[in-house]
């Protein structure tokens, strides 16, 4: 155990020393620069652009790049469902797996568009390896789609005054092979090495040790997991996620899989800070992102290192700590580092079961999604923190009665309004959701495992989930009924494409207004000052919003236990 946090901590210094310059290659990339990659996927881009008869020269407006995005995305939902239904008679199904009802189709192909992987099916009985292939396909596109919008942000950001913001298709298509591809690749021979299966071959029969026969499932898993984490998508080609032994062998692989879902959260802070040279305001936002990670990390860290008091006083050694639903080969100390890490990027990939965590280590796995801006999603995290940033510059600028600016744009009404209805929608969803869920035990009450305190914590995890394109569960939840299926598929297609109108629309009217440069009397956005400033905004706006339902289902669970 007490090896486990100085590898954490090198985890975590890696991936930052990694972020960096991977930051500023991103900010290349977007700014059109030569890259050392420009050879080897210029060619490829181009002779996409000539078979789709995209030019990637034609500047948009804000509305046309919303237009393309949600066009995009509701071609690959349709075609997903189409996959996912037949897949009983497509090619690439050698183990013979039946075709999803429709119900689970219609959350499935919406969980992959929208980057969140919720799962109500297990990999290795619930799809087919078509279905995997292109549930893949979806885990790249879904997160090229959410850094193309943070690329438009920062071109909306620059110091001009333009209604032009970019190709989207030249944003989306770069992110994908530039960014994307060639990390994952990376990631997914590390993977094959420590023995993650890449291939097309069905179940294998082995001899357990106990003697018996028993048939193995494999596939093309590496490729699949490489972009799971790296997309910060989250779904597990087996059932078991990452705490299968195939997807994430030993604590090389574990180690790997961290660093791939933190890179590229990390590095976009900072292609932010290269884009717009405004390197301080870059690390203000890292600090401030940093700190509400450690203080839901370090409490995780310290509640299932000390194991559970409750057995701990039947007179069971605790000095592993609170293993229940973990892994051996992790251990108590990293898996619930990873915890947090999975909830915060908005991965949602486990390496071990959230249901069977301590009370309030469940709640910081909630609190991490609620807040849902410390880190986040590729390219939707900084656009999660965006509104925030917008909140609190207004408010600071009532505070000392100036207009509010940012970036040498005034912040007005309609900016206001619109960050306003973005930072309510997310509570709105998570809680409306979970009261329905409560008012109706005729469809409830049967699928959750576990009655009282922990039964509404499983609620309220699935809907928290679902709104912050999450995607992990409290698993003794029996989701895959008609109700769950539908009801988290709407909020899955809310709580993902209005989060990006949004930022885009602020960005985008903010984009169209005289550029002020900054004089004495200007709001500086790239002190501590103003960092404390956002926390405090999003301590008071998300995390406040929750304190009722959080006090009404894990923090009585921990009273009750106690």
């Amino acid at each position: 155990m007490n090896t486990e946090i100085p590898g954490i901590i090198l985890m975590f210094v890696a991936a930052l020393a990694l972020a960096i310059p991977l930051g500023k290659y991103i900010a290349k990339v977007y700014t059109q620069d030569k890259t050392w990659l420009d050879g080897i996927f210029g060619p490829v881009e181009k002779l996409f652009y000539r078979i789709s008869g995209i030019d990637p020269t034609t500047e948009m407006n804000w509305k046309q790049h919303l237009v393309v995005m949600l066009t995009l995305n509701m071609v690959w939902f349709l075609l997903g469902m189409f996959v996912l239904m037949n897949q009983h008679w497509l090619p690439l199904n050698p183990d013979g797996n039946p075709g999803q009802s429709a119900h689970l189709a219609f959350n499935t192909s919406i969980s992959f568009v929208v980057n969140c992987n919720l799962q109500h099916y297990s990999g290795e009985s619930g799809v087919s390896y078509l279905s995997q292939l292109f549930l893949m396909f979806l885990q790249f596109v879904s997160a090229g789609i959410g850094m193309a919008a943070a690329a438009v942000l920062f071109t909306a950001l620059k110091e001009r005054t333009t209604d032009k913001l970019g190709n989207f298709y030249n944003f989306f298509l770069k992110s994908c092979t530039r960014i994307l591809l060639p990390i994952s690749l990376v990631v997914a021979v590390i993977l094959v090495f420590n023995g993650t299966p890449m291939t097309l071959h069905g179940k294998d029969t082995i001899i357990s040790l106990q003697g018996d026969t028993v048939q193995v499932s494999t596939g093309p898993a590496a490729a699949f997991v490489a972009i799971k984490h790296v997309g910060t998508n989250g779904g597990g080609f087996f059932g078991a996620n990452a705490a299968h032994p195939f997807e994430n062998p030993n604590y090389l692989t574990n180690i790997t899989e961290m660093i791939a879902q933190l890179i590229i959260p990390f590095a976009i802070i900072f292609a932010l800070g290269f884009f717009l040279k405004r390197r301080k305001f870059a690390w203000i936002t890292f600090g401030v992102m940093t700190i509400g990670f450690l203080a839901l990390v370090i409490p995780n860290i310290f509640m299932e290192a000390n194991g559970n008091p409750a057995i701990a006083a039947m007179g069971i050694d605790m000095s592993s700590g609170a293993m229940e639903g973990k892994e051996v080969r992790f251990g108590a100390i990293t898996s619930a580092f990873w915890s947090i890490v999975t909830t915060v990027i908005s991965t949602g990939s486990v390496n071990s079961f959230h249901d069977s965590f301590m009370p309030l280590s469940g709640m910081n796995q909630l609190l991490a999604m609620m807040i849902n801006c410390f880190y986040g999603g590729c390219g939707v995290g900084i656009l999660n923190y965006f509104i925030f940033v917008i909140l609190a510059v207004f408010i600071s600028g009532l505070m000392v009665g100036r207009t509010p600016e940012f970036m040498g744009k005034k912040i007005e009404a309609r900016e206001m309004k619109i960050a306003m209805i973005i930072a309510l929608l997310h509570p709105f969803l998570i809680l409306v959701g979970t009261a329905l869920s409560t008012a109706l035990p005729a469809y409830t009450s049967a699928t959750l495992n576990n009655p009282g305190f922990h039964g509404f914590s499983e609620m309220l995890y699935e809907f928290t989930s679902s709104a912050a394109n999450n995607g992990s569960g409290f698993e003794g939840l029996a989701d895959n009924t008609p109700w769950w299926n539908i009801s988290t598929g709407f909020v899955l297609i809310l709580s993902r494409f209005l989060p990006i109108i949004g930022p885009i629309a602020i960005a985008g009217l903010l984009a169209n207004k005289k550029y002020i440069p900054e004089g004495g009397g200007t709001l500086k956005t790239d002190t501590s000052t103003f960092g404390l400033m956002v926390l405090a905004v999003i301590l008071l706006v998300a995390a406040l919003a929750f304190f009722p339902a959080l006090t009404l289902g894990p923090i009585a669970e921990y009273f009750s236990m106690l």
